[in-house]
């Protein structure tokens, strides 16, 4: 088990806010962890929502190594992905990473820095395309593992990314305490969370909400 966890979490503007919170609430759990957000410029960052404003105090560039590197998504992968400097870092860290990590729409960014060529990877299902542009090969999945890289499909499965990592950085005992303590039981009112059950209706009304 390791005694000390550097989890780095870059938050732009328009990010996803369960993207990111989700998994901060399961490694803020994490016997030796350490949660950091970081952004370009220190000072108030705007989820894609508009009414979770985040204090952020370390610039990304202040960072120069972590253990995780979890990349959230939402509108903020866009400025992301066309920001040369943010991807050069994102490079520069993974090299160093005992994990790399996106959820969403994040994953975007790890293929835009070119993280993801040949590799089996999952994003928000809106995005497919996006993904396999970058020379992945996209999957269903909701959490996969290629080695050091983990990505995970749309919002909430960042949870059972971030538990599914617990297991990896502590043991599993640890995680699945975090996940009682957390009650992630999932028992979801309709059996429209996957693209693949949803009627044409909904999946229309969904992608709407891609704003």
């Amino acid at each position: 088990m390791l005694r000390h966890m550097d989890i780095v979490i870059p938050l732009f503007d328009r990010f996803e806010p369960l993207d990111a919170i989700g998994p901060y609430e399961i490694f803020g759990y994490m016997p030796g962890a350490n949660v950091r957000f970081v952004t370009d410029e220190p000072g108030p960052v705007q989820d894609v929502l508009g009414a979770l404003p985040v204090h952020v105090p370390t610039r990304y560039s202040e960072v120069e190594s972590c253990d995780v590197l979890l990349i959230p998504g939402g509108g903020s992968h866009l400025t992301m992905m066309d920001d040369p400097p943010f991807l050069d870092w994102v490079r520069r860290i993974h090299a160093g990473t005992r994990f790399t990590t996106s959820v969403c729409t994040g994953a975007l960014v790890l293929g835009a820095a070119g993280l993801l060529k040949g590799l089996t990877a999952t994003t928000h299902w809106n995005a497919i395309a996006d993904l396999e542009s970058y020379g992945a090969v996209y999957t269903a999945e909701r959490v996969v593992r290629q080695d050091r890289v983990i990505t995970s499909a749309g919002v909430s499965s960042g949870i059972d990314m971030a538990i599914q990592l617990a297991a990896l950085l502590t043991d599993e005992v640890t995680a699945q305490a975090i996940q009682l303590y957390t009650e992630y039981d999932p028992e979801p009112p309709f059996d429209t969370g996957s693209v693949a059950k949803a009627p044409a209706q909904v999946i229309e009304m969904a992608r709407a909400l891609d704003g």
